[in-house]
């Protein structure tokens, strides 16, 4: 029996890093529609482009972030403003951000989930999922590790 007698505590921080895993090969952040000009448009590609909808649906489902966020550089600025901080080394659980990497004229960013033990978990364009991989994203660099007290629980 807890303090509440028999009112179940959910643990926020246990129940968040299984969802991170438990994403892993998940279609679920494949898509996103949007209607442009009069057109319906999957605006992420069909899981090309999910990496910062697939972390910020997670943060948002725990109430870790104010929105979902179809790009990197709104789920950073979002992540700044929800109580996350800049840490020097990773966390279970912390959300990671990849050097920009170029890929023809344009520079793509990368954000994702730190699993332990030099693996993370973040979205593969070329399996349109989230994946489990090493640390080191295709050879590029984290720039920033981000952690919110909240996950102290």
């Amino acid at each position: 029996m807890n303090s509440n007698g028999n009112k179940p505590i959910l643990l926020t921080t246990e129940n968040y890093l299984t969802m991170i895993k438990n994403s892993i090969g998940s279609k679920m952040f494949r898509n996103c529609y949007a209607l442009v000009g009069n057109k319906k448009k999957d605006l992420l590609k069909n899981g090309d482009l999910s990496c910062a909808y697939f972390v910020t649906s997670i943060l948002k489902i725990f109430d870790l972030i104010g929105s979902i966020h179809l790009t990197v550089r709104g789920a950073i600025e979002d992540i700044k403003n929800s109580g996350w901080y800049e840490i020097k080394s990773p966390k279970k659980g912390s959300i990671l951000v990849w050097e920009k990497e170029k890929s023809g004229k344009e520079e793509h960013a990368h954000i994702g989930f730190y699993a332990g033990d030099q693996k993370a978990i973040s979205n593969s364009f070329k399996r349109q999922a989230p994946i489990i991989h090493n640390y080191f994203f295709r050879s590029r660099k984290v720039e920033a590790i981000f952690w919110n007290k909240k996950l102290d629980k």
